[in-house]
C-alpha cells in the first residue's frame, strides 16, 4: 500500500553434485472446475452455524498455552514489544478523538497517521490504532503482559467515547464523508480498508484478551456497515469493493461465528468481489494486473466463509489461489508482488525482478502466512508447513530491526540493495502495522493438535503446557544456527498420546533418538514421524535433521540462481558502501539512487564447486571465481548490501 501504487490496471541430495530444483509442489492440486459464484446465497446455516461447519482435522493450541524461549523468535518478539510500549496510548487515539469532536492535546503521530493539518492528511489515518489492538491482545496472550493489555484496555474506552459522540456505531479517525466519496465513486484511499484494521483489533481485544467493551464496539461498527451496505444495488456494491477494502468480509464472518448472529455472515456476503473470485473458483489464474495485498485478505475471508458454510466455491477460491501464489508468483524466500501488484504472468519471475526495486511487500508475507493456517487444518498436511517454516525464517524473522524493533515496507531482491526500515513515529505503513501484529504472535503455530495426540511443526525454542493431557512439552534447540531440536516431556502421570514430528522437505536423513536410544522409524521428507506410546515424566526426543546447500532457478530463466542451507536463503555480503543512516531509516523503498552503484558479480561453472563452507557457521564463499563473495542468511543481514538471486552461467 504505498501512495503512489493505490491503482493498477532443489535440492542437492547427497551427492556430490548440485541439481537445480523449483520450489516443492503445494499441497493442493488443481481440482475439477465446480462453477461461478454470480450471486452469494445468504447463510442458511442457523445461528450458531454447527449444522454446516466444516470441522478442522487439526487445531492450533492457543496463544495462552506456549511460551517462547531464549532464541531468535524470543529476541522479536521482545523488539517488537519494546516497540510497542514506546508508543502512548494518547498519542494512538489522538485522531479518532479529533473526529469525534472531543479535545486534543497529544502530538499527532506522523506518516500513514498523519492527522489534517490544512497542508496535508493521510486519509488512512486510525489504520495503525486497529493493528496495535490485535498486537496487543497477542501480545498479552503470547506473554501474560498486563501492561499490554492494560494500555489496549485504555485505548478500548476512549474508542468508546469517541463511538458515543458519533452516530449510528460508526468509529473511525475520519469522517463518513470519505464513505461518501467510496458511494460516489469519487477517489478515495481505502476507507473500508482502515474500517476493518479497528474492527479486527476490537474483535481480538475481546477473543483473546476478555474485553467485552470491545465487543459491543465491533458490534456497533457492524451495525454501521451494515446499515451503510444494505442500500446498495448488487452492481453498485461490486463497483465499491474495485476500492481496497481490507479482510472486511472475514472480520463479519469472525464476528458472526463469535455471536452467532446471522446478521453478520449476510454482511460479509457483501463483501464478495465476484471479479475477482469467480475465475479463482474456476481455477483459472487471472491475477496479473491485480495489487497483491488488496487480494490476499479477501481470500481469507472466503477460507472463512468455508469453514462456516461448507460452501466447496469458497473453499475452491481460497484453495486454488494459495497453490497459484506460492507455487507461480513466489520468489526462493517466498515472498510475492513487485511494486505491490501482480505485473507479468505466472511464472514469468525473472523478467518480474527487473521491472523495479519494491519487491517483496512484507504485509504479503504477513497475510499468506494466515491463509496459509486455514488451509494446514483443514488437511493437516506437512508441505503447508514447509511454506510456513520458509516465509517465517526468511520474510518474517529478516525484516525486523534488532533492538529497535522497527520494520520493513519491502523486503527486496533487487541487486546490490539494503534493508530500509520503518521511523519511531514518522512512518506506519501498512507493514508497520502487520509488523507489530506479526512479531506479537510468533507462538501461535509451533504446536497443533487433533483427537490423537499432537504435531510439532515448528523448531523454535519453547514451552507448550497441555493442560488437558497433564503434560507439558518443552522443546529446546538452536535452529536454524544447527539442524535439529530436543524435546522433552515433564508428566504429572503416564499419558498415552501421539508426537509427530514433522520432517521438512529440505531434510534429508533425518533421525530420531528416544531416551538416548536411536530408533529404526524413519519418515520421508515433508511428512511427520509419528511417536505413540505412553509418556513419562522426563522421557526425551532428540530429532536430527541434516541441512545441505541447494539451489533454486527462476523458472523463466535458469541463468538466474538463488542458494539455500536447509530452508534458510542464503545471500551475499556487498558491503556497506555509501550507506548512511537516512538511507536505512525512513524511507519504504531503498533509494538506490541516491547510492553509489556497485558491480554484482557474476559465477561460472557447478555451484557444488565453487561454494564451500566459510568460517562463520551457515555461511559459504565462493571460490575459483573472478570476485570473491561470502553468503550468509538473509534474515542476518543488516546495514548492508546484498543480493540473493546470481547469474550463473
Amino acid at each position: 500500500m504505498n501512495f503512489s501504487r493505490r491503482q493498477f490496471a532443489t535440492a542437492l541430495s547427497a551427492a556430490p553434485l548440485l541439481a537445480a530444483q523449483q520450489p516443492s509442489n503445494p499441497p493442493a492440486n488443481p481440482q475439477p472446475r465446480r462453477g461461478t459464484m454470480p450471486e452469494v446465497p445468504p447463510f442458511e446455516a442457523p445461528l450458531t452455524f454447527a449444522k454446516n461447519e466444516v470441522p478442522p482435522k487439526v487445531r492450533p493450541f492457543s496463544m495462552t498455552q506456549v511460551r517462547l524461549l531464549a532464541g531468535p523468535f524470543h529476541d522479536a518478539q521482545e523488539w517488537n514489544r519494546g516497540y510497542m510500549s514506546r508508543l502512548p496510548a494518547d498519542r494512538l487515539v489522538r485522531n479518532f478523538r479529533a473526529n469525534a469532536g472531543l479535545p486534543v492535546q497529544a502530538t499527532p503521530l506522523g506518516g500513514w497517521e498523519q492527522p489534517d493539518d490544512g497542508r496535508r492528511e493521510s486519509e488512512l489515518r486510525g489504520h495503525f490504532t486497529g493493528h496495535f489492538l490485535s498486537a496487543s491482545a497477542q501480545l498479552y496472550a503470547s506473554t501474560g503482559d498486563e501492561s499490554a493489555k492494560t494500555k489496549a484496555d485504555e485505548i478500548v474506552a476512549e474508542l468508546a467515547n469517541c463511538q458515543k459522540r458519533l452516530s449510528g456505531g460508526y468509529l473511525s479517525a475520519f469522517p463518513t464523508e470519505f464513505f461518501d466519496r467510496l458511494d460516489a465513486r469519487k477517489p478515495v484511499w481505502a476507507p473500508f480498508y482502515t474500517y476493518h484494521k479497528i474492527m479486527a483489533g476490537m474483535l481480538d481485544m475481546q477473543r483473546l484478551a476478555g474485553n467485552r467493551q470491545a465487543l459491543e464496539i465491533v458490534e456497533g461498527m457492524a451495525s454501521w456497515a451494515d446499515k451503510w451496505t444494505a442500500p446498495k444495488s448488487a452492481e453498485h456494491m461490486q463497483e465499491i469493493l474495485e476500492t481496497e477494502y481490507g479482510g472486511m468480509n472475514e472480520v463479519l464472518y469472525n464476528l458472526a461465528a463469535l455471536t452467532g448472529n446471522q446478521r453478520w455472515a449476510a454482511t460479509g456476503d457483501r463483501f464478495t468481489k465476484q471479479r475477482f473470485f469467480n475465475p479463482l473458483a474456476l481455477r483459472r489464474d487471472e491475477l496479473r494486473g491485480l495489487h497483491v495485498n488488496t487480494h490476499i485478505p479477501q481470500v481469507i475471508g472466503a477460507a472463512r466463509r468455508y469453514e462456516l458454510s461448507a460452501d466447496s466455491r469458497f473453499h475452491d477460491v481460497a484453495d486454488f489461489f494459495w497453490y497459484e501464489v506460492t507455487g507461480a508468483r513466489s520468489y526462493v524466500t517466498t515472498g510475492t508482488s513487485n511494486g505491490e501488484g501482480w505485473l507479468a504472468p505466472p511464472r514469468q519471475l525473472a523478467a518480474e525482478l527487473k521491472r523495479a526495486v519494491s519487491t517483496e511487500e512484507c504485509c504479503c508475507s504477513y497475510n499468506m502466512l494466515k491463509l496459509t493456517r486455514h488451509l494446514y487444518q483443514w488437511t493437516a498436511d506437512p508441505r503447508y508447513f514447509d511454506y510456513y517454516e520458509r516465509s517465517l525464517l526468511n520474510m518474517r524473522l529478516g525484516t525486523i530491526q534488532p533492538e529497535t524493533g522497527h520494520t520493513q515496507y519491502y523486503l527486496s531482491l533487487t541487486p546490490g540493495v539494503w534493508k530500509t526500515f520503518c521511523t519511531e513515529d514518522h512512518s506506519f505503513w501498512c507493514c508497520t502495522g502487520t509488523g507489530i501484529e506479526e512479531y506479537s504472535k510468533l507462538n501461535d503455530s509451533i504446536y497443533w493438535h487433533d483427537d490423537d495426540g499432537l504435531y510439532v511443526n515448528l523448531f523454535i525454542a519453547s514451552e507448550l503446557s497441555w493442560k488437558e493431557k497433564g503434560l507439558t512439552l518443552r522443546q529446546e534447540t538452536k535452529f536454524p544456527n544447527a539442524g535439529g531440536t530436543v524435546l522433552t516431556i515433564r508428566a504429572e502421570k503416564p499419558v498415552e498420546t501421539a508426537i509427530r514430528l514433522r520432517i521438512p522437505e529440505w531434510a534429508r536423513g533425518a533421525t530420531v533418538k528416544l531416551n538416548g536410544r536411536s530408533l529404526e522409524a524413519s519418515a520421508s521428507p515433508s511428512s511427520y514421524l509419528a511417536l505413540s506410546r505412553t509418556w513419562k515424566n522426563g522421557d526425551r526426543i532428540e530429532l536430527t535433521l541434516p541441512m545441505r546447500l541447494r539451489v533454486e532457478t527462476m523458472p523463466d530463466d535458469p541463468t538466474q540462481q538463488a542458494f539455500l542451507y536447509g530452508p534458510l536463503v542464503l545471500a551475499g555480503d556487498l558491503g556497506s558502501q555509501g550507506l548512511t543512516e537516512d538511507l536505512i531509516t525512513g524511507s519504504n523503498v531503498p533509494p538506490l539512487r541516491r547510492a553509489p552503484q556497485i558491480e554484482i558479480p557474476a559465477f561460472r561453472g557447478d555451484p557444488a564447486r565453487f561454494l564451500e563452507p566459510a568460517d562463520q557457521p551457515l555461511s559459504f564463499r565462493t571460490v575459483n571465481q573472478q570476485t570473491a563473495v561470502t553468503l550468509q542468511p538473509l534474515n542476518t543481514i543488516f546495514g548492508r548490501r546484498y543480493n540473493v538471486y546470481w547469474t550463473v552461467v
